[in-house]
C-alpha cells in the first residue's frame, strides 16, 4: 500500500490549474520553507541520514554522515559500495515483494575518520511518493552502547569471581600453608642427614667406627633441589591467590595529592634489580613541574609495577624500557614502553580479560587489576602495540577529582 500524500500537496495539486502567478509564488515559498526546515532538522540530529537512488548513488546526506564515515560535502553521486564496503547494496536495494517496506538492519565497524561501531537501518523509498525509488539509510553510532555492554559483561564476570573467591582462597590457601610447613620440616631433616653423614665419614677416616647408612651427598643435594622446586611452586600458587583476591576485592582508594613523577621513580627504584638483571636499558622522560593530581599513590604504584614487569618480560635479553610522564589542561599521563615482540591484533581485545595471559607462567590477573585501579581513578588506558616493534601502555588520570552534582532547591526559605 502506497504511503499517503501530504494534505498540503493534495490541495495544491488539486487546484494547480486555477492558481495565478501570486498563488504559485506563495506555494513555492512555502515549499522552500518546509525544505529548509527539514534540512535544518536533518543536520541537527546525531544519526546519519543518507539517501541513495536505484543505482546506489548518493543523492542526499546530512552532516552526521560526514562525521561518522568521513563522506565529504561534495560526495553526492558516489557509490554506496565505495563509501560503505561492508554494506551489501544488492540485498538492501530489494523492495519487499509483498508491497510493504522491508527494513534491513546491519552492524559493522569503521576505522575512518575514527574507529566507531555503527548500526545501519535501511528501507526502500516509495517511488510513487518521492518521484523516484531508492533507499534511505540511517547510521546510528552505537560505540558507547557497545562499550557499556562490554563493561556490563565484565562486571558480571567479576561478580561471579567474587562469589567464588572466599571458598577458593580457603580451600586452596589452607592446604598450601600445610604443604609449606611440611616442606620446611623435610628441609630440616635433609640438613640433619647431611650433618650425620659428614660426622660418620669423619669417624670412619679415624678408624673408630664403621660408615653408617646415611644418604650420599649427591642424594641429599637432589633432595634439596626438589624441595626448592616444590617451595617455589607453592610460592607461585600463593602469589596467584593473592593476585586473585586483589583483583576481586579492591581496597578503597585513599586519595591524596601526589605527583606521577614520584610514583614512577619509586616504581623504578623498586624494580631496578630485576630490570638490570635482565640487561634491560632504562630511559625516563619525566615532565618538569608536573601538576600534582588526586590519586592513591600505593595503588597507582601497583599499576606501574604490573606494567613495568610485563614490559620487562616481553623483552628477551636486552631491550629498552621507557617511562614517560606528561600533562594537558585536564589530565596527567604516564606511559610504559617496551621494545619487545608486540601484541598481535587478535589478542589485544582479550588482554584485559581475567586469567587470559600470553605468558607461560602468568596468572592473567595483572592487567585486570591495572584496569580496575585506573577506572576507580576515573582514568583511562590507551594501548598502542606493533608486532616486532614493541608496546606502549598509556594511563590518563584527571587533574581534578569529580564531585557529585547536587540538585538546588528551587524554593529556598
Amino acid at each position: 500500500m502506497a504511503a499517503p500524500k501530504s494534505s498540503f500537496l493534495d490541495k495544491v495539486l488539486g487546484r494547480i490549474g486555477r492558481l495565478d502567478t501570486e498563488g504559485l509564488q506563495t506555494v513555492v515559498q512555502r515549499l522552500a520553507r518546509e525544505r529548509s526546515f527539514l534540512e535544518t532538522l536533518f543536520h541537527t540530529i546525531e544519526d546519519g541520514v543518507l539517501v541513495a537512488d536505484e543505482q546506489g548513488r548518493v543523492i542526499y546526506f546530512n552532516q552526521a554522515v560526514t562525521q561518522l564515515i568521513g563522506l565529504q560535502p561534495d560526495g553526492e553521486g558516489q557509490s554506496i559500495g565505495d563509501i560503505l564496503p561492508e554494506v551489501d547494496w544488492k540485498k538492501i536495494s530489494k523492495a519487499d515483494l509483498a508491497g510493504g517496506a522491508h527494513v534491513t538492519r546491519l552492524e559493522f565497524e569503521v576505522h575512518y575518520p575514527r574507529p566507531r561501531f555503527l548500526r545501519l537501518y535501511a528501507a526502500p523509498l516509495d517511488g510513487e511518493a518521492t518521484g523516484s525509488s531508492g533507499v534511505a539509510l540511517i547510521l546510528h553510532d552505537a560505540t558507547e552502547a557497545r562499550q557499556k555492554t562490554f563493561e556490563a559483561i565484565e562486571s558480571e564476570r567479576v561478580q561471579a569471581l567474587t562469589l567464588l573467591a572466599a571458598s577458593v582462597a580457603h580451600e586452596i590457601g589452607n592446604p598450601l600453608n600445610a604443604l609449606h610447613i611440611h616442606l620446611q620440616l623435610m628441609e630440616r631433616e635433609v640438613k640433619k642427614l647431611k650433618v650425620g653423614q659428614a660426622s660418620s665419614l669423619s669417624r670412619n677416616r679415624r678408624g673408630q667406627d664403621r660408615l653408617e647408612a646415611y644418604p650420599t651427598t649427591e642424594t641429599a643435594l637432589k633432595l634439596e633441589q626438589y624441595l626448592d622446586v616444590a617451595k617455589g611452586e607453592i610460592n607461585r600458587l600463593d602469589y596467584i591467590i593473592t593476585q586473585f583476591l586483589g583483583a576481586i576485592r579492591p581496597a578503597p582508594l585513599q586519595m591524596k595529592l601526589a605527583s606521577l613523577n614520584e610514583v614512577a621513580e619509586k616504581t623504578l627504584e623498586l624494580l631496578r634489580p630485576e630490570i638490570e638483571n635482565r640487561g634491560v636499558t632504562m630511559k625516563t622522560k619525566l615532565a618538569r613541574n608536573l601538576t600534582a593530581t588526586p590519586v592513591d599513590a600505593t595503588q597507582l604504584q601497583q599499576v606501574l609495577v604490573n606494567l613495568v614487569k610485563n614490559a620487562v618480560q616481553a623483552m628477551t635479553i636486552g631491550g629498552t624500557l621507557t617511562l614517560q610522564t606528561g600533562e594537558n589542561p585536564d589530565s596527567v599521563w604516564v606511559s610504559v614502553t617496551d621494545t619487545g615482540g608486540g601484541i598481535p591484533q587478535e589478542q589485544i581485545n582479550r588482554i584485559f580479560e581475567p586469567f587470559y595471559t600470553t605468558k607461560k607462567k602468568g596468572s592473567g590477573l595483572g592487567l585486570m587489576i591495572v584496569q580496575r585501579i585506573v577506572r576507580a581513578h576515573n582514568g583511562r588506558i590507551e594501548l598502542d602495540s606493533h608486532v616486532g616493534r614493541g608496546t606502549t601502555f598509556k594511563i590518563w588520570l584527571p587533574l581534578h577529582e569529580r564531585k557529585p552534582r547536587l540538585l538546588t532547591d528551587k524554593n529556598p526559605k
